[in-house]
């Protein structure tokens, strides 16, 4: 009885070489294919997603009686930049644009700040009680806002704070996603070099500040772009804090263009393009390390 002989590599290279030469070339037209048909299906999707930004540049070029016009068309008549010059004439718009940077800047580098401490000492510190607290931030995660909404406004006018940036600023200086979502990624880091930091004297503030924060940029980005992009557009905290227009951010102020019978769609699609270029630019600055904070956040 002859043994069974085990197909060597040269055996299956001479099989593959025998494979008709059609059958390779229709293989090879069925992979473009599938290539093409999936760039085609993303590019589709793409512009999907993408239509109502569409729509709103067009339609902040359109003269009104464009916009009003029907059957409505994607691409204008005419071009105008009226509605540009009635925003900034309308409303007090470098106002509401300063204080809406303010707001959002000020909000996104001190929760920065307050999420990063918190998390490092959740992720690196033993303490008794640190699983308690823990799970209190996730409770604090899954409660609405709106349960302390009143509450919340209640506490801050018997302080005066409202009508004020601060009193905006204030109640948002530290965030439970900001901290779960840095706790993560603290634990993601290796204790290597903390360690011998630790052997050499150094404290926990000077490991904090020149090992951990350096080596968290592309999560610190990551977050900061979420906390702007939240309170950049964030319409209810502001207008139930403020009620002067000089102390009320960009969407509260785009608000008044909306009136209970009449929209005026020619100067909301022409702030809210304004208002979208500050997040835009955000975004494309810290893109890269926007998708290695995402890729590599609570991996270990």
């Amino acid at each position: 009885m002859s043994a069974t002989t085990i197909p060597t590599v040269e055996d299956e290279r001479a099989v593959a070489g025998r494979v008709p030469a059609p059958s390779r070339s229709r293989a090879a037209r069925m992979q473009r294919a599938t290539t093409w048909l999936l760039a085609i299906v993303s590019v589709i999707i793409g512009l999907l997603m993408l239509l109502p930004i569409i729509w709103m540049v067009f339609t902040a070029f359109k003269p009104e009686v464009d916009i009003v016009t029907y059957p409505p068309t994607l691409w204008p008549r005419e071009l105008t930049l009226d509605h540009f010059v009635d925003v900034w004439n309308r409303i007090p718009f470098a106002r509401l644009y300063i204080n809406t940077i303010i707001f959002a800047g000020g909000v996104t580098l001190i929760s920065l700040l307050f999420d990063s401490m918190a998390a490092y000492a959740l992720a690196r510190i033993p303490f008794k009680g640190r699983g308690v607290v823990f799970v209190g931030i996730l409770l604090l995660l899954m409660l609405p806002f709106q349960v302390t909404l009143i509450p919340l406004y209640d506490m801050l006018n018997g302080m005066g704070l409202t009508n004020t940036l601060p009193g905006l600023i204030i109640p948002r200086m530290t965030n439970a996603f900001g901290i779960f979502f840095l706790t993560q990624f603290f634990l993601s880091l290796p204790k290597d070099l903390e360690e011998a930091a630790r052997v050499d004297g150094a404290s926990e503030w000077r490991i904090y500040s020149g090992i951990i924060m350096p080596l968290a940029k592309p999560a610190l980005l990551t977050l900061g772009l979420f906390h702007f992009q939240y309170n950049w557009n964030d319409l209810l905290w502001p207008l139930v804090m403020s009620s002067e227009v000089q102390t009320s951010t960009l969407p509260a102020g785009l608000a008044l263009f909306m009136g209970q019978h009449v929209v005026e769609y020619g100067l909301l699609m022409a702030g809210s393009l304004l208002a979208l270029l500050p997040v835009i630019v955000f975004f494309l600055l810290i893109q890269k390390s926007f998708v290695a904070g995402i890729a590599t956040t609570g991996l270990k």
